[in-house]
């Protein structure tokens, strides 16, 4: 991914009440796998290491719950700021901290661009961002769009048919959004009323009261944003999915046994999605920890020891420290490797007793242990 050269900072607007979604419930905090909505759109901005800081708005009888959220969930950069009334007074509440240094916590920088994005769309990957960001440098605004899905028709006072649209010419706005802070910011101070209570569209502020035509980024089709109940079923249905997609390849240091878990990503990466590092677990790599906060659920360590015993229960340690929810297994498959011109191998029956034990403890925390032995020779 190209290096970002501009100061970058997020909005994420999340004062919504979810009254089409039904329940007593905001949508944003509403569960998937363990984990509140905001947390995953929150999370998908952390990882990009060139956001630098995130801004939640929400409500204010839900200030206490977000921060409780951050908390949990060991979410970093985030301030968390009292929304408005309406989705357009709560961005604008947004974007203040940067421009009046109303933030309690710590002084933000004033970004270059500030994207905007619904904390109930938790599928924005980095690409996209990167893409609105780079337009919004060039062009002072831009968005997400998609094609539209349904004909869009006008009825008249009658209640009849009075036009519709031209499909083909129209698209549907989407998120993210980005913008040059003073433009956006700029629309804002000079709105209306009538837009801020009224008005849901961003780039059309940017349009109106700073003559900034957006660039239009076609987004994909994973940006949809959770508005009902389905979507919430669907949401975590593709959080599932998710899951089976990837997988974590974890070697010791030893080249042999590294080369062996290279050789294995090369093998997999064009059907899943797979990463392959090499560390000791004695280590607290921060590397691993990303990797558990980005809920990977499947694990192959390889390594040439007689006995990993003792570094198993180190990852098992970590994942269980991490914030990964254990709502769906985790599985975790132990590799060991017997290199040498010996043609036999064996293990002890008091060790196999030992990590039959462990895989028999660890199941009741829903993380699956499996082993594998394997008998090479050098190469």
């Amino acid at each position: 991914m190209e290096p970002v050269s501009v100061a970058v900072s997020a909005v994420l607007p999340a004062g919504g009440s979810g009254e089409r979604l039904g329940g007593a419930t905001p949508k944003q905090f509403c569960g998937l796998q363990g984990r509140p909505l905001v947390s995953y759109a929150v999370r998908a901005m952390e990882r990009v290491s060139w956001i630098s800081d995130i801004i939640v708005v929400v409500s204010p009888e839900n200030i206490e719950t977000m921060k409780s959220i951050i908390e949990k969930y060991g979410h970093k950069r985030v301030t968390v700021v009292k929304g408005g009334v309406t989705r357009h007074r709560s961005i604008f509440n947004g974007l203040k901290v940067f421009a009046e240094n109303q933030s309690s916590n710590r002084l933000l920088q004033k970004p270059e661009v500030v994207i905007i994005h619904d904390a109930v769309r938790p599928f924005v990957e980095e690409d996209i961002l990167l893409k609105v960001v780079t337009a919004a440098k060039e062009h002072g605004a831009a968005g997400a769009i998609r094609p539209l899905v349904s004909t869009v028709i006008a009825s008249g006072e009658d209640g009849c048919l009075d036009h519709s649209l031209e499909r083909a010419r129209y698209r549907a706005s989407e998120m993210p959004q980005a913008f040059l802070f003073d433009i956006i910011y700029q629309a804002y101070q000079q709105c209306t009323d009538h837009d801020l209570d009224y008005g849901t569209e961003c780039l059309h502020l940017a349009l109106k009261y700073c003559k900034t035509n957006a660039k239009l980024v076609e987004g994909t089709a994973d940006l949809w944003k959770v508005t009902y109940k389905r979507d919430l079923y669907a949401a975590e249905s593709i959080i599932k999915d998710n899951l089976s997609q990837q997988i974590c390849i974890i070697t010791d240091l030893k080249e042999a046994v590294a080369q062996v878990g290279f050789l294995l990503h090369e093998s997999l990466k064009s059907q899943v999605k797979v990463e392959a590092i090499s560390i000791s677990l004695s280590k607290n790599d921060s590397h691993l920890q990303n990797i558990f906060s980005g809920e990977c659920y499947n694990f192959l360590c390889i390594n040439d020891k007689e006995y990993a015993t003792e570094e198993i229960q180190q990852l098992v340690d970590m994942l269980e420290k991490s914030n990964i929810p254990l709502l769906y297994p985790i599985v975790l498959i132990l590799v060991h490797l017997s290199i040498s011109e010996n043609i036999f191998f064996s293990i002890e029956l008091e060790e196999l007793t030992k990590i039959k034990k462990f895989a028999r403890e660890v199941k009741k925390k829903n993380i699956l242990v499996y082993g594998l032995l394997i008998q090479c020779k050098h190469w």
